[in-house]
């Protein structure tokens, strides 16, 4: 099992644009192969900032999502509306 955090802080003038975009991910994913878990989370203090937490069945399961047209076509539609993009994968010890 895998675990993505992902990171996403818009610039503020852009956060409605990134949130409508990231939101039209979730069930397209949810659908896909080797998808346990994908949770959209948006900051209580920053509205400008949201969090994907994913729980993927392997790396190669992921790797095949994160070369979908539907990411594709998301960072298109946010090209320069995204202030910083972080991914760290995580393996749950405990």
């Amino acid at each position: 099992m895998l675990t993505i955090v992902a990171n996403i802080v818009a610039f503020p003038d852009k956060a409605e644009l990134v949130k409508t975009e990231l939101l039209k991910l979730i069930d397209t994913t949810r659908a896909e192969a080797g998808c346990v878990q994908y949770d959209l989370h948006q900051d209580n203090d920053n509205p400008a900032h949201f969090l994907f937490f994913e729980n993927w069945e392997s790396r190669a399961l992921w790797q095949d999502h994160m070369g979908n047209q539907h990411l594709k076509d998301y960072l298109a539609a946010t090209e320069g509306a995204v202030a910083e993009f972080t991914v760290n994968e995580m393996t749950r010890i405990g």
